[in-house]
Formats: C-alpha cells, sequence, structure tokens
C-alpha cells in the first residue's frame, strides 16, 4: 500500500468518525431534548394546582377585606392587604412560568431552550423571594387599639421582638436567595420540590450537552 492509498483511506476513516460524532451527537441532543421536556411537564400539575389555590385565596381574602372593611382595625385592613397585594404579583409570575413552560418544545433549538430555563430559574427565585416578604404581616394583622391602649409592656416587648424577628428573616431572605447559594443547606431545604428540581435537572442536562459539545469539537479539530 503506497502513500496515497494510506492517506486516502486515512481521509476515509476520519470522515466515518465525524458521521459518527455527529449522529451520536444528534441522537444525544435528542434525548436530552425529550427528557428536559418530561422534566418540565412534571412542574405543570403543582404549578396549576397553586396557581388555582392562589387565585382562590386572593379572591376570598379581596372580598372578606372589601366587606368588613368599617369593621376592622387598620392593622389588619394593612396586613391582609400586603399579603394579597404579594400573593397577586406571584400568582402573575406563576401564570408567566406555565406559559413558558407550554412553550418549550422538544424541536426547539438548545440555545432557545437554554433561555426559557434561565427565565424559569430566575422568576422561581423572584416568587420565593415575594412570598417571604409576607411573613412579617403574620405577626401584625391581630393588632388592635385595645391592644395599644390596655397592653402591658412585657407584652409589647415580646410583640416586637417577634415582629422584628418576622422583619429580618423577611429582607435575609429577600437579597440572599440567589441561585449562587444554591449548594449552600438553608437553600436546598427552600427549593426542594416538583417546582425546583425538575428545573436544576434541565439545567444540568443542558450543561453537560455543551461539555460534550466543546469535548468533540476539540477532538474534531486534532482529527483534522
Amino acid at each position: 500500500m503506497n502513500e496515497l492509498e494510506l492517506k486516502k483511506l486515512w481521509q476515509a476513516t476520519n470522515l466515518k468518525l465525524e458521521e459518527s460524532l455527529v449522529i451520536t451527537r444528534n441522537n444525544s441532543d435528542e434525548i436530552a431534548k425529550m427528557k428536559i421536556h418530561n422534566f418540565l411537564g412534571s412542574m405543570k400539575p403543582i404549578k396549576i394546582f397553586t396557581l388555582v389555590i392562589g387565585i382562590l385565596w386572593v379572591g376570598i381574602a379581596g372580598t372578606v377585606v372589601v366587606n368588613i372593611f368599617p369593621q376592622w382595625s387598620l392593622f389588619f385592613l394593612f396586613s391582609a392587604t400586603i399579603q394579597i397585594g404579594l400573593t397577586a404579583i406571584a400568582l402573575i409570575i406563576y401564570i408567566y412560568q406555565l406559559i413558558k413552560i407550554y412553550e418549550v418544545d422538544i424541536t426547539d433549538p438548545i440555545l432557545e431552550t437554554q433561555k426559557r430555563l434561565a427565565n424559569l430559574k430566575t422568576s422561581t427565585l423572584w416568587i420565593t423571594r415575594i412570598l417571604f416578604l409576607q411573613l412579617p404581616v403574620w405577626t401584625t394583622f391581630y393588632w388592635n387599639t385595645s391592644m395599644i391602649e390596655n397592653g402591658n409592656l412585657f407584652l409589647w416587648i415580646i410583640q416586637g421582638i417577634v415582629t422584628l424577628s418576622f422583619v429580618y428573616v423577611a429582607i435575609w431572605l429577600f437579597f440572599n436567595i440567589r441561585y449562587e447559594n444554591k449548594n449552600k443547606k438553608w437553600f436546598k431545604f427552600i427549593f426542594n420540590g416538583k417546582e425546583w428540581t425538575p428545573l436544576m435537572r434541565s439545567m444540568d442536562l443542558l450543561e453537560q450537552i455543551e461539555e460534550y459539545k466543546d469535548k468533540n469539537a476539540g477532538t474534531n479539530s486534532v482529527l483534522v
């Protein structure tokens, strides 16, 4: 076998190897997209359930506040209004998330899927931040003028400690619920369920695809 024949054989072998790598990569991409589609699909029931419960809560609570407005203290109305308002904002984000989940298609390019997952991740963090801002008003809705007029100093000290503690926790969580803290124990405790785990698995799959592509790109350059 002369040098020309060896060169042709080498080129043919490289061509077959590249074709094999392309087919393998395409198959792995399709399998990963199907898995991502299933992961995101598993998030739909809990989000729909939460959305329905949230809408009922806002509707009922809003009706109660309107009907009893002249009868209850301003503390209750203030606390209830904040709770209803923050819940309504979270519901809007939930609707946005469901739209994004239903828009995901296994035929979408990887880059497009990455953008959708990034949006879902960011909006999930924002929902949690917003809902935790409700913590302080759970300690103020029962205040009334009678407590102010007849309450003793000891009870007000205890009440002040409880309310300020809830304010501190709410503010701390609002500023520290970030993706950079995903490996911390308190973060994992909060984000551990069907609204977060499937999303993280989907993002991990996309990262694996990118790593696989980069590795193959390096292999192809060596072959050439």
